[in-house]
C-alpha cells in the first residue's frame, strides 16, 4: 500500500514540474510590448532668408603701369624704391639728357625765330606761306621736344606703390624688362567667377563683403563695377569685377580673399539641421513628419542655404507640417510616435 502512495506522488510532482516549465518556455516566448519612440517636433514656417553665396578669388590692382622710355639709353637717377608710394606726375627716374638738351636748344631757336617773322608779317615783311613754313617747323620741335622729355624725366602716371625695379643707376636701358612698375591700390579689384545659374541676379552697383586670410578679423565692402559679358564654357562662370576703395592699402594685390555676394531676400521654410537627414544610398535628404493619426512619415526635400544652424528647404515640405527634430535617428516610417 506505501509502495502505491508514492508512485502517485511521485508521478504528481513531475507533472507539476513538467506545467512549470511549459509556462516558463511560454513566458519566455511571447513578445515583448512595442516601445512607443518619444520625438521633438518643431512647427514648418517662413523667414527672410538671405540669398548669398560665397566664391574665392585674389585681389589685383586697379591700374598696373609699366615705366619706361621708347627707347635705348643710360640711367642717370632712380629715385625710388621698391614699396615707395609715390603721386601722380612724381618723377621716378631720368635718363641721360643730351638729346633733350639739344632739342630744348632747337625749340629757344625756332621760337625765336617765329616771334622775329610774325612782326614781319604784320608788316608785310614776309609771305604768308614763309611764316607757316617756320610755324610749322616750331611746331614740330616742340612735339619733338615733349615727346623726348616724356622719355627721358619719366614720372608716374597714377598714384600707387612701387612693385619693381629691374635696373640700377648708371645701367643701359634695353627694350625688355621695365624700369619701375607703379601699381595702383588705392583702389584694388578683384575679379570674382559667378556661376552662370545667377547672371540675371547681379547688378552692377551690388554690395558685396570680403576678408581676407592675411588680415584675419577684419572685413572689406565692395561694389560690382563691371558685369563681363561672356560666359567660360569649361567653368559655366561668368567674370563680375569688384571694386574695393581700400583707402588704408591693407589689401594688396595677390592677396587671397574670400567674397560674399548678396543676392536679395527671399522667403523660405526653414528648419534646425537636426531635422535632416541623408537618405542610405543616395544623395537625397528627408525628414520625417507627424500625421494627424500621430505616425511618423517620409517626405523628401530639396535643401538651400545653410545658414546659423538651419537649412532653407526650397521644395517637399509645406508650411505648418510637423517636422521631428529629435529622436529620428532611429524612426520609421508609418511608426506611431509620442511627442516630447
Amino acid at each position: 500500500m506505501n509502495k502505491h502512495i508514492c508512485i502517485i506522488a511521485a508521478v504528481l510532482i513531475l507533472a507539476g514540474c513538467g506545467a512549470g516549465n511549459s509556462k516558463t518556455s511560454e513566458a519566455q516566448t511571447a513578445p515583448a510590448a512595442e516601445q512607443i519612440p518619444l520625438v521633438s517636433v518643431v512647427t514648418a514656417a517662413r523667414e527672410k532668408v538671405p540669398q548669398t553665396a560665397l566664391y574665392s578669388s585674389t585681389v589685383q590692382a586697379k591700374v598696373v603701369n609699366n615705366i619706361a622710355p621708347q627707347g635705348t639709353g643710360r640711367i642717370q637717377k632712380l629715385n625710388v624704391e621698391v614699396g615707395d608710394f609715390v603721386g601722380k606726375g612724381q618723377v621716378l627716374a631720368e635718363m641721360d639728357r643730351v638729346q633733350l638738351d639739344q632739342a630744348e636748344l632747337k625749340l629757344r631757336n625756332d621760337r625765336t625765330e617765329l616771334e622775329r617773322v610774325r612782326s614781319l608779317l604784320a608788316q608785310g615783311g614776309i609771305a604768308q606761306a614763309d611764316f607757316d613754313q617756320l610755324e610749322l617747323a616750331y611746331n614740330v620741335s616742340a612735339s619733338t621736344c615733349k615727346n623726348l622729355e616724356e622719355n627721358t624725366i619719366l614720372r608716374s602716371p597714377v598714384s600707387g606703390v612701387i612693385t619693381a625695379r629691374n635696373y640700377d643707376r648708371g645701367d643701359m636701358f634695353s627694350m625688355g624688362l621695365p624700369i619701375y612698375t607703379v601699381q595702383q591700390i588705392t583702389p584694388v579689384k578683384i575679379l570674382v567667377g559667378i556661376s552662370e545659374t545667377d547672371y540675371t541676379r547681379v547688378k552692377k552697383g551690388d554690395t558685396v563683403t570680403l576678408t581676407a586670410d592675411a588680415l584675419p578679423g577684419k572685413s572689406f565692402s565692395g561694389t560690382v563695377n563691371r558685369l563681363y559679358p561672356t560666359m567660360d564654357a569649361a567653368t559655366h562662370t561668368f567674370n563680375v569685377e569688384v571694386m574695393v576703395p581700400n583707402t588704408k592699402r591693407e589689401l594688396r594685390p595677390g592677396m587671397y580673399v574670400r567674397v560674399m555676394v548678396n543676392f536679395g531676400d527671399s522667403y523660405s521654410i526653414t528648419l534646425p539641421d537636426t531635422a535632416v537627414l541623408k537618405m542610405q544610398g543616395a544623395g537625397t535628404r528627408s525628414v520625417f513628419v507627424i500625421d494627424d493619426e500621430g505616425k511618423a512619415a517620409v517626405k523628401v526635400v530639396t535643401l538651400g542655404r545653410h545658414f546659423d544652424g538651419k537649412y532653407e528647404i526650397l521644395s517637399g515640405l509645406e508650411e505648418g507640417e510637423q517636422v521631428v527634430v529629435k529622436g529620428n535617428s532611429t524612426l520609421k516610417a508609418g511608426q506611431t510616435v509620442q511627442i516630447g
